[in-house]
């Protein structure tokens, strides 16, 4: 009798009662997965590829069944992903709607440009270079010489001018007695002329009406001649009066010299004064505090009226912001205005807005745009906004001029 072959049974499918082969049991070894590089391997037979695709078809069903478990929490994922964005938008949109800000900004002040007045050498320089001075501070030194001689001179000349005022003044004075004594005087001698010629007249009538044996020709031609004489002092005495007559004229001329010499006194006090100025302009002061810079001057240098020699920086520093127009609908003077500069980012400014140009920056150029010729092109204008700094500065860390800022106004 033959042998009997073990049956096989356990691992092969069995035929149901339809036809189909009986489901492998959950006790029964699975086939471990086969990489991507690996081949199936042959099939031993029939039922072994049907319990395969039994395999994997289980697996897929598996798969699909941990799928649909997570789409749930996808889908949660996603609704709170796109919450999250739409609520950052919001928020977004809500924290910035009462904001402008621009970083077409830069610090800026006050440059005052030094020169001095009057022309000289340099003969000291007593600062140098982005140093800190303080109003009234010596700048520089010019030879004061020749100023000193102009003082000298001018001051002699007042001295002169004052003498001859003093000499007129009382020449004024005398003159309003003297010119009444002359009239007076004059008057009476015209009256003493008058006497005499009555007399002389009285003398030549009676020599006249005597008999020619009563008198001698000789007596005749002593009275024609004392008439004649007596005749002509009444006409000098009449002279003199008339003279003398002007008085209040002849004072006032005293006076008018007077009053010129005051003059002379004024220029040459005048004279004194400028002398002053100039020998004090001789050194250059700094009219207020801040740090020197572009300084242009040596000693020994020869300078003339006007040539600059430094700038001043003054300590006070705001900001000049080019916002767009449309930037400014709702910007108004004295909001509020975070800055932050590039140079120092750990300076944290706060400031207001101190006004708003009245007119773009390409309006004040050298050469400001023509719309009515040619064609038009709208560009947005840019218009200058002055940010005045509050609180924030480092007195250790002084802004420069011109360097970039980013200022950011609440429009509330």
């Amino acid at each position: 009798m033959a042998d009997i072959e073990p049956s096989h049974a356990p691992t092969q499918a069995r035929a149901s009662v339809g036809g189909q082969p009986d489901a492998p049991r959950a006790d029964q070894d699975q086939p471990a997965p086969r990489g991507p590089g690996q081949q199936k391997p042959a099939a031993s037979g029939t039922g072994e590829d049907e319990t395969e695709r039994a395999r994997e078809k289980e697996a897929d069903r598996k798969q699909d069944q941990r799928r649909q478990k997570a789409r749930p929490y996808v889908r949660i994922g996603m609704v709170v992903i796109l919450a999250g964005l739409i609520g950052g938008g919001i928020w977004y949109w809500l924290s910035t709607k009462n904001l402008e800000d621009t970083d077409d900004a830069y610090t800026d002040g006050r440059a005052i440009t030094i020169s001095p007045r009057v022309t000289g050498q340099v003969i000291s320089l007593d600062v140098t270079d982005n140093e800190f001075v303080h109003a009234g501070d010596p700048l520089i030194h010019i030879d004061p010489r020749q100023y000193e001689a102009s003082l000298e001179q001018a001051q002699g000349q007042l001295a002169a001018a004052r003498g001859q005022l003093a000499a007129s003044t009382q020449g004024l004075e005398v003159a309003k007695v003297n010119f009444p004594a002359r009239l007076q005087q004059a008057q009476a001698q015209l009256k003493d002329a008058q006497a005499n010629l009555f007399k002389a007249q009285s003398d030549y009538k009676r020599q006249q009406s005597l008999p020619r044996a009563a008198t001698t020709g000789q007596q005749v031609d002593y009275a024609t001649a004392a008439l004649r004489s007596a005749e002509a002092q009444l006409a000098q005495a009449q002279a003199a009066v008339t003279q003398a007559m002007p008085v209040k004229p002849n004072v006032e001329q005293i006076g008018a010299q007077v009053t010129q010499l005051q003059g002379t006194i004024m220029q040459a006090d005048a004279a004194v004064k400028q002398a002053k100025l100039n020998l004090e302009w001789c050194i250059v002061r700094a009219p207020q505090d801040g740090w020197i810079t572009r300084r242009n001057v040596e000693q020994g240098n020869y300078l003339t009226p006007g040539q600059q020699i430094f700038s001043i920086v003054s300590p006070q520093v705001w900001i000049t912001a080019n916002f767009k127009e449309n930037q400014l609908q709702r910007m108004r003077p004295g909001q509020h205005v975070t800055i932050s500069v590039d140079a120092y980012p750990q300076l944290k400014l706060t400031g207001h807005v101190d006004s708003i140009q009245l007119g773009s920056g390409s309006k004040f150029t050298a050469f400001p745009p023509e719309n009515a010729t040619g064609n038009f092109v709208k560009i947005v204008q840019r218009v200058p906004v002055k940010i005045d700094i509050d609180s924030g500065l480092d007195p250790s860390l002084p802004l420069p001029l011109g360097i970039s800022a980013e200022p950011t106004v609440e429009l509330k």
